[in-house]
């Protein structure tokens, strides 16, 4: 008997690593430690522990919106980042990442000017966008860099 492809999934939630078989990422699987659903179409917060682990170590990509509440141009873009979380999934998981919270993340990330997307594939950065979008921007953004 075959065993289902599959792919590492980390929760934006807990941090717990979880495998999933790629059959079944359309069917929302949740999370085997705190119960929250991986793939849904929403865009997760992250912290700089679970930032890392999502980043480095997940089997599909994540684009990740490095953002400041005090940002006017982020504010005007979260709700067309949402919109591409949406027409995204499954394929890619959009999550972000707040500078001001985190500035060991944003340094790290070599990140001068927010809103910044930074989207991972295998590990590492594959291409990132500077400067807010719409929806239709990020989604084409992804697609071009091989991911949804």
């Amino acid at each position: 008997m075959a065993v289902a492809e599959a792919v590492k999934l980390t929760c934006p939630t807990c941090g717990q690593a979880n495998r999933v078989p790629v059959a079944r990422l359309a069917e929302g699987p949740k999370c085997g430690v705190c119960g929250k659903t991986l793939v849904d179409g929403l865009v997760a917060e992250l912290d700089a522990s679970t930032h890392d682990k999502v980043t480095r170590g997940d089997g599909m990509p994540v684009l990740v919106d490095y953002w400041a509440p005090w940002c006017g141009p982020c504010r005007m873009m979260a709700p067309e980042f949402a919109k591409a979380a949406r027409a995204l999934a499954p394929a890619v998981r959009l999550m972000k990442l707040n500078t001001e919270d985190h500035p060991e993340i944003s340094g790290r990330a070599g990140i001068r000017g927010i809103p910044a997307l930074i989207l991972y594939k295998g590990g590492r950065e594959v291409a990132r966008l500077a400067g807010a979008r719409p929806a239709a921007d990020i989604i084409a953004f992804a697609r071009q860099h091989g991911a949804g």
